[in-house]
């Protein structure tokens, strides 16, 4: 059964030039071409649908079945999309399909799938005739509350991850949370990395919500329904307002970088695919706590919550052993650095963080060492 209008809800991200809703309904994705069509999308449009085998398996045929009864000249182009894929080779592989399939510049690119199709078909669409529209259909927790939210798209670069990209909103962002039921538990529990960042960087509400829920966070058949709905609806509204005042990543948005300058790190030098990038991100949040433990921005207290939820959600706390040099070379390539410096993300509190570019490079070793490595 589809999901009844009282079972939608629907989050603005108030751009000023661009604004588009995040609409959520709990067995909703067969109506995705009509919310396509109230998005002011015409009958005839041609869309390519971009996913990946497994994503394919389970709701390509539906996908395309409503985007066809919508009155939508519709294709699918299966791609792998482990984190290893997302290269400017495969990004190639949709402009092939987007060719082949001969879209336009009213045409219209649909990502169906995680956080790494997402970002390699927006990144695609925004590369296409110089910009075509992008809709994002994220089927996994880390896409749902972060990835597909924002305009950011792009692939990586033997450099450093996501290095080479662009911003480019998307129409709309449509979430059907029962695709989570076919996802799997390792990929949940890094998607929960992302909802306790929120968390830790503004919601110290919702923080004190995963902290009750305790080990029931680490799968999707334990963790309680009314909770995941919460945790959909506020991350979307989070990251929402955040991006909504700082679009283009000039000041306020850095906030959402919390814990993945360091795991970056981790994603780059353990090799892309070894750590999945909601486990990087995990460690990168201790690893960022330990450093506002070392420069005393916040409480050890409040560093062993921090550790205590990331650890009920059964995720990786320990730094990985890494050349110190390595690190320290690699944190230069990072996206946010500004004239030569690091900006690290740190906590002052559960719900506050702050943005701090006198940071040495003995510190920060100091603060891994601390987390194992």
């Amino acid at each position: 059964m589809g999901a009844t209008a009282a079972a939608i809800r629907t989050i603005e991200v108030a751009l000023s030039a661009n604004p588009y809703p995040v609409v959520i309904g709990q067995g909703a994705l067969q109506s995705l071409g009509e919310q396509i069509q109230n998005q002011g999308i015409k009958n005839g449009t041609k869309v390519l649908v971009v996913t990946n085998p497994v994503v394919d398996q389970h709701y390509g045929a539906r996908v395309l079945a409503s985007l066809e009864a919508a009155g939508f000249k519709a294709s699918l182009l299966v791609i792998e999309a482990g984190e290893d894929q997302k290269t400017p080779a495969t990004v190639a592989q949709i402009h092939d399909a987007a060719f082949a399939h001969k879209l336009e510049r009213s045409s219209l690119i649909v990502a169906l799938g995680g956080g790494v199709v997402g970002d390699m078909a927006g990144f695609a669409a925004a590369t296409w005739l110089r910009g075509i529209a992008v809709v994002q259909v994220p089927t996994t927790l880390l896409a749902m509350v972060d990835a597909s939210i924002g305009g950011k798209t792009g692939v990586n670069h033997p450099g450093g991850k996501n290095l080479i990209g662009a911003f480019h909103q998307p129409r709309l962002v449509f979430i059907d949370p029962d695709t989570l039921q076919s996802l799997p538990e390792r990929e949940f529990r890094a998607g929960m990395a992302e909802v306790i960042k929120y968390g830790v960087i503004g919601d110290p509400d919702l923080f004190s919500e995963l902290e009750a829920s305790g080990e029931r966070l680490a799968t999707m058949a334990s963790l309680p329904g009314a909770l995941l709905q919460s945790v959909l609806e506020r991350s979307a509204a989070a990251k929402a307002k955040v991006v909504a005042a700082d679009e283009r990543e000039g000041g306020l948005r850095a906030i959402l970088n919390y814990g993945h300058t360091l795991g970056h790190v981790v994603e780059a030098l353990c090799g892309y695919g070894t750590y999945l990038h909601g486990e990087a991100v995990a460690i990168g949040m201790v690893a960022a706590g330990e450093l506002a433990l070392e420069l005393g921005l916040w409480s050890a207290a409040e560093q062993h919550r921090q550790r205590a939820v990331i650890a009920a959600a059964g995720l990786p706390l320990q730094w990985p052993e890494l050349e110190p040099a390595a690190v320290l070379q690699c944190l230069q390539g990072d996206k946010k650095v500004r004239d030569g410096t690091v900006r690290f993300v740190l906590p002052t509190s559960l719900g506050s963080v702050e943005i701090r570019s006198d940071v040495s490079g003995a510190q920060v070793l100091a603060a891994l060492e601390r987390c194992g490595g």
